[in-house]
């Protein structure tokens, strides 16, 4: 009897350590895959998955303004704001000191740093083709003598460094507020400026004698009858065989007589 008793006991003892070794995998099994069977239980009940629905929301909210095109137009839309601020302004100075003024102003623009606030000055010009003398010489006429134009950004700094140029007088406008042109008023300016066919100097009025200095008809002499500035043409009353004939010809072909 004690034998079978001893028996027994040692038949029990490994069947309590095999149920342990086979138990105790179960439960670290039913761990790992809880949070796997909680989370769509909780969808399946209607809770709340802001936590876990979020991100996704934020990725693809990324990836749309990343493929939007109208993110990149704004700002693209955005940069020329800036430009929206410029304007043309006229400064005035004395005659005959044009050049002077816009080499000083670009000097203190270099030197004061503000190529970001004041970025062009020009002075308005066009070629013309004088006759002096049989001579012909082309020269550079200013259009608005004694005025020079800024392209800028009207700021307190800005307007200091502008009104304090040596030879600028003041800016053109009310008081002490520069009024900036219009822009029609700019185009037809540059458009005049870069006009191909530079413009002839007439020094003759209709009904004043002239001399012919070129042309069939060279040292002839008579009378200005009409002036077509458009096609750059003069018509002379000219005594041919004792008769007053019109000729027709073009501005560098006659001289103030």
């Amino acid at each position: 009897m004690a034998n079978e008793e001893e028996l027994n006991g040692l038949e029990g003892e490994p069947q309590e350590e095999s149920a342990e070794d086979v138990s105790s995998p179960e439960p670290e099994a039913i761990e790992l895959a809880a949070p796997d069977d909680e989370a769509p239980s909780a969808a399946e009940e209607g809770e709340p998955v802001d936590k876990i629905s979020s991100p996704e929301a934020e990725t693809v909210e990324i990836t749309e303004t990343e493929k939007e095109p109208s993110a990149i137009q704004k700002e693209s839309t955005s940069e020329p704001e800036v430009d929206d601020n410029r304007n043309w302004f006229v400064i005035h100075c004395y005659s005959g000191y044009e050049n002077k003024v816009r080499y000083n102003l670009e000097q203190r623009i270099e030197t004061m740093g503000m190529k970001d606030k004041i970025f062009d000055v020009v002075i308005p010009t066009q070629e013309e083709i004088e006759v002096r003398e049989g001579k012909r010489r082309s020269i550079e006429r200013h259009v608005f003598p004694g005025y020079v134009l800024v392209n800028m950004i009207l700021t307190e700094e800005s307007w200091y460094v502008v009104r304090n140029t040596p030879g600028v007088t003041g800016f053109v406008g009310m008081g002490n507020d520069p009024t900036p042109l219009r822009p029609e008023e700019v185009s037809q300016i540059l458009k005049r400026m870069e006009a191909e066919a530079p413009h002839v100097k007439v020094t003759f009025k209709q009904g004043e004698r002239v001399r012919v200095i070129d042309g069939p008809f060279n040292d002839f002499r008579g009378t200005v009858s009409d002036i077509d500035m458009d096609h750059a043409k003069v018509t002379v009353m000219v005594n041919f065989f004792g008769r007053e004939t019109p000729v027709e010809l073009d501005f560098l072909q006659v001289e103030k007589a």
